[in-house]
């Protein structure tokens, strides 16, 4: 089937067809895009530079920061240069290199968080025996495992859209290469993988989502039995990784569990969650985590005060 291909390059039609506003919006992006850089930049040089934060929960932390940056980067330096550019083109095997990173670094944050959940629950639920559970091997084995998972699945991904023919037109209606607006486009019925799409995007998402909430409803229960104040901390942490989680997936959900469309609000939700989510997400960490505001605050007035020097 793959011999049937004609199409090389697509033509992608982009989030507003109006060059004024396209103009507008990549003023509003690219400082977006900057500060997602810097901000989880940011975190992760914090965590791998300051002595207080080596626990489990903040190693989880850097490696969620340099998730973002890299699923961030997959699709929105592209999008905000297509802002300016009058026909907004990309290769088919370009594409399809899009479609894989996007899924692989969107998988793995997925993988990241659940992982972030049962740290939270060992901590809570199960605290003598926290530094035994969560040792540094089990740590690192966590990480590499989310990794893992996040390949394997973006791989499924691209071995059901490579054999599909693409024999014109070759226009994506979308701002970026995606599975639903590529199956458009493939002159084949593409009912079985689209099937097949569900369930590895879809059904994943919302079994991951469900895993998080409960995880988290059993963590609440738990701390019932806390001190005040170890409630106000516990719970401190849990509601950044609630809200980090329902940024995460609700747009996710909402877009890969249904049947595909054409609308423009498709797009709109997707601009949530490959632009503005990964930006939200440092923010919502450390403005809720006094140790991570600390850590930077020292790290950075070292830096200027041997500048000074």
């Amino acid at each position: 089937m793959a011999s049937a291909n004609n199409v090389t390059e697509l033509i992608i039609t982009g989030l507003f067809r109006d060059p004024e506003v396209q103009r507008l919006f990549f003023v509003l992006f690219l400082p977006v895009y900057l500060a997602t850089i810097v901000g989880n930049g940011l975190i992760v040089v914090t965590v791998s530079v300051s002595k207080s934060l080596h626990s489990p929960m903040y190693f989880f932390l850097g490696s969620l920061s340099l998730v973002e940056i890299c699923y961030s980067s997959t699709v929105v330096p592209k999008f905000i240069t297509d802002l300016l550019a009058k026909v907004k083109t990309i290769s088919l095997k370009g594409c399809l290199a899009q479609i894989f990173f996007f899924h692989f670094f969107g998988v793995t944050e997925t993988l990241l968080l659940a992982v972030m959940a049962y740290d939270r629950y060992v901590a809570i639920c199960k605290p003598l025996y926290y530094t035994a559970i969560m040792s540094r091997p089990v740590c690192h084995r966590l990480v590499a495992g989310s990794w893992l998972g996040g390949f394997f699945h973006s791989i499924i991904q691209i071995f059901i859209t490579i054999p599909l023919p693409f024999c014109g037109p070759n226009v994506i209606d979308h701002y970026f290469c995606d599975l639903h607006p590529l199956f458009k486009i493939a002159c084949t019925d593409t009912f079985v993988v689209g099937i097949i799409m569900f369930i590895n995007s879809g059904l994943f998402s919302v079994f991951s989502f469900l895993f998080l909430v409960s995880s988290y409803i059993v963590i609440l229960f738990n701390l019932r039995n806390r001190s005040a104040e170890g409630r106000r901390k516990a719970l401190s942490t849990c509601a950044s990784h609630i809200t980090v989680v329902i940024l995460f997936f609700g747009p996710a959900i909402f877009l890969y569990l249904r049947p595909a469309s054409t609308y423009t609000e498709d797009k709109l939700v997707a601009v949530f969650y490959t632009v503005i989510t990964p930006m939200l997400n440092p923010i919502i960490y450390t403005l809720r985590n006094a140790e991570v505001k600390n850590a930077i605050r020292k790290l950075w007035g070292k830096k200027v005060n041997s500048r000074i020097e």
